[in-house]
């Protein structure tokens, strides 16, 4: 029997893979992220499906469902919420997996960064202004961040960043990032993107703390940093030109 690690979304119950709702409506057991993951999903398991809300299981309490499940014949959807490629812990429930000879399969999900895109009205990669995009978070609570990934050294590329797990600590997001982005740079936060309480603010290096702080987001939030943001004048992207040689 195969476990399917599927991604939820950023929230929307309808933001979820096609793929993604036929694997949970042919799997008699469900683990699902209770905290993050819309419940209305779990409307598509099977009648009798057995649901296991993981917010509050260790690792290795996690594993042992995924294991018993296979062990007696039965498929698993483990819904992951955005998508299971970035910041998922996907990847020590797969070593486990591998370890034990437990078939899987990843069912890609829309990720939180894009959802916040949509709900901003803006692409990432925009001609002539950012062409680079870099996914990351910061050091606090959770597992450190390696060698040469703190703010500073990934800021001074100049890049768009998107940082996840990062709103509790927007002051020294700030403090890091000014140096190579300016007070001037423009930088938005999205919580709860694609829900119906999402909320969005706007603003540069200067004041994002003091709105965050105003509005009470503490959790659930991606902060984007970059001049993709407010850009308007750039170049047409070369991909529907007139002078592109189409055959």
């Amino acid at each position: 029997m195969t476990v399917y690690f599927i991604g939820a979304g950023p929230g929307a119950a309808d933001l979820i893979t096609l793929r993604g709702v036929r694997r949970l409506e042919s799997a008699p057991v469900c683990l699902y992220a209770g905290s993050l993951v819309p419940r209305e999903l779990l409307a598509s398991c099977p009648p009798a499906a057995r649901l296991v809300d993981t917010a509050n299981l260790t690792l290795d309490e996690i594993v042992t469902e995924l294991v018993t499940a296979h062990r007696a014949g039965l498929d698993v959807a483990r819904l992951h919420s955005g998508d299971p490629s970035v910041f998922s812990a996907v990847a020590e429930q797969m070593r486990r997996l591998d370890a034990l000879g437990v078939p899987y399969e990843v069912v890609p999900g829309v990720p939180a960064f894009a959802a916040a895109a949509a709900s901003l009205g803006r692409e990432l990669t925009v001609p002539g202004v950012g062409q680079t995009v870099i996914l990351t978070r910061v050091s606090g609570r959770a597992t450190p961040m390696p060698d040469g990934e703190d703010l500073a050294t990934l800021g001074a590329s100049g890049a768009t960043l998107v940082l996840h797990l990062a709103v509790q600590r927007i002051d020294a997001v700030v403090a890091e990032l000014q140096p190579s982005y300016g007070l001037g740079c423009p930088v938005a936060v999205v919580a709860r993107a694609s829900r119906a309480d999402e909320v969005i603010l706007r603003g540069t290096l200067a004041d994002i703390a003091g709105q965050v702080k105003a509005a009470g987001i503490r959790r659930t939030a991606v902060i984007v940093v970059g001049r993709v943001l407010s850009a308007s004048e750039f170049p047409d992207s070369h991909l529907y030109s007139a002078d592109r040689t189409r055959t």
